[in-house]
């Protein structure tokens, strides 16, 4: 029997693919797609496969690894959950980087739980995710011209 890895979801075998894709992630900064995280593997000279790094990103989603956002155009981005913030939280993504500083939003917290509660829903769960440029991609705003 091989090497096995206890998550939230089951156990699941360690692969020298899934190690590959562990070690992309960790090495990443902010939030990387699935295709980015294929062409670091490939740029390492790993052979595994896309389909193999988006099945072993879902078996990490589904456990509670990963935080997952999407993109405004709906691709999914990825990066390994902060020990820090393994509870819920909100992201604040750069548009140009994927560059990701975690939130908590109480406010949201409550009025999700408060339009729930209206329409009559219960067990709610929620995600929010915030797009922008970070600092380093932003252009500062043009002085104000005052009138004379």
């Amino acid at each position: 029997m091989g090497v096995e890895r206890s998550l939230p979801g089951g156990r699941v075998r360690v692969t020298r693919q899934g190690e590959a894709i562990d070690a992309v992630l960790r090495s990443a900064e902010g939030f990387r797609t699935a295709q980015d995280l294929y062409g670091a593997l490939r740029a390492q000279g790993s052979s595994v496969g896309l389909t193999t790094v988006y099945r072993h990103l879902k078996v990490l989603a589904d456990a509670g690894e990963i935080d997952v956002v999407h993109r405004p155009d709906g691709e999914a981005q990825y990066r390994l959950c902060l020990p820090a913030k393994a509870d819920h939280h909100h992201h604040l993504v750069c548009r140009v980087c994927g560059r990701s500083v975690e939130v908590e939003g109480p406010e949201v917290e409550a009025w999700a739980e408060q339009v729930a509660t209206a329409a009559g829903y219960t067990e709610i769960s929620h995600t929010v995710e915030v797009f922008g440029l970070c600092p380093e991609h932003s252009t500062p705003a043009p002085p104000r011209r005052t009138k004379r």
